[in-house]
């Protein structure tokens, strides 16, 4: 349940919002959001954090094993979003505001109805700040599902920034932004659980500079295409006193080439390739952005982290039966090149896909079924005969659910003196 909290902050926002449309006669408000309904069956079963999505990397608990029991019901709410957006003018020019939330639970919320912000952004010109779309993000290729998650190997990340865009115009866009930096490792057998977990136990990370992110977009009639890329730099510092030296960095890099291509009048294609090392925080589901690599031979720095390298590849259609009736259908993949160190418990590869049939009976409102699908594919370990760990196969774990949605979407402009 929202807090009241919450609630409180919701109203201010609002009404400070009506206060700046009422100082000027050229400053408007718009006022939007949807409201949405899920409910489904799952045939087998995800994460119960993540009951009413598809998300492939939550389809095995921590030992590789399916989740228990199969077969669940599920309805939820935890889509709807409301926002808010202001445009006022000041001497230096229009200043853009852009707040915006959910009601799905992330962090200590996570798998609760709860507040998630989404956008709590502001732009002055070529410049903006605060937290939006990581410009590795492009929202315009998802297609037409109702799933929350949507395709695992598309980028997607809400990140704290400053951006700069130079050029924007009917054809071009372009710009670049530093972004708040964050990643995860995994330690594979010097993990918690572990004897050797205690060669890790104080080794902490540390991000001295923001990451680097930047798009351009080509549109024309046909559609667009945008290359978006990202640069970062991954620390970790040893603060153990033992004979190691494990502190250490690795260069997170990814390119991103992403295209939303008009077919015909009633089919538009959806197509991402990304790939890249380090980056995996940046995608819309994956996992650890650092492994760990074996050196033995050196007898002060036993292991080292380096980036995960990762690819990721989807394709999707939307059509247009008619005005009332469309579908969207696609797969999505993402597959991660694991370290030796990674244990059979480790995610390697990521399968995506499903099928709707969705219904438009009034402006603003669709309804509909959608079938998903999603695989997660665990690591092959190799074993390790320094320290008698065997080699073993990683699992792996099938879903499918059918989901049945509602969403009625809503958005009022306000306008002085017009």
């Amino acid at each position: 349940m929202i807090k009241i909290k919450y609630a409180s902050l919701i109203i201010l926002l609002f009404s400070c919002a009506l206060t700046a449309q009422n100082a000027g006669a050229d400053k408007t408000m718009e006022i939007f959001g949807f409201i949405m309904m899920d409910s489904g069956y799952d045939f087998g079963r995800m994460n119960p954090d993540w009951y009413d999505t598809m998300r492939p990397t939550q389809i095995l608990d921590k030992e590789g094993n399916e989740y228990q029991p199969q077969g669940i019901y599920f309805m939820s709410v935890r889509q709807s979003t409301f926002g808010i957006k202001n445009y006022f003018d000041t001497p230096l020019g229009q200043i853009k505001t852009h707040f915006e939330f959910d009601l799905f639970g992330m962090g200590k919320e996570v798998g609760n109805t709860a507040f998630r912000l989404k956008h709590a952004y502001g732009e002055l010109g070529k410049f903006g700040a605060g937290q939006t779309n990581s410009l590795f993000t492009d929202t315009d290729v998802y297609p037409n599902i109702v799933e929350f998650m949507g395709p695992n190997a598309l980028p997607f990340l809400r990140n704290v920034q400053i951006r700069y865009t130079p050029v924007s115009n009917q054809n071009h866009t372009l710009a670049v932004a530093i972004e708040k930096p964050g990643a995860t490792a995994d330690q594979g057998q010097y993990g918690a659980g572990f004897v050797y977990a205690s060669v890790l136990e104080n080794v902490k990370p540390r991000f001295s500079v923001p990451d680097l992110t930047a798009e351009y977009r080509y549109r024309s009639a046909w559609g667009y295409l945008e290359l978006a890329g990202v640069l970062r730099s991954i620390k970790w510092e040893d603060h153990n006193n033992d004979q190691y030296n494990l502190s250490g960095s690795a260069v997170g890099w990814g390119l991103s080439l992403t295209t939303r291509l008009k077919l015909t009048n009633s089919i538009i294609f959806h197509g991402a390739l990304t790939t890249g090392a380090g980056i995996q925080n940046y995608m819309n589901d994956a996992d650890a952005d650092v492994g760990i690599k074996r050196q033995y031979d050196n007898v002060n720095s036993p292991i080292k982290g380096v980036a995960i390298p990762m690819v990721g590849v989807v394709t999707y259609f939307d059509i247009n039966w008619s005005q009332k009736f469309s579908s969207a259908i696609g797969y999505s993949i993402l597959n991660n090149t694991t370290t030796e160190a990674q244990l059979s418990t480790a995610y390697k590869t990521g399968q995506y896909a499903s099928v709707n049939l969705l219904y438009s009976p009034v402006k603003n409102c669709i309804l509909g079924p959608e079938l998903q699908w999603g695989m997660r594919h665990n690591n092959d370990f190799g074993g390790d005969p320094q320290f008698n760990l065997p080699a073993e196969k990683g699992n792996s774990g099938n879903d499918v659910k059918i989901q049945f949605s509602f969403r009625y979407s809503f958005n009022t402009a306000f306008y002085k003196n017009k």
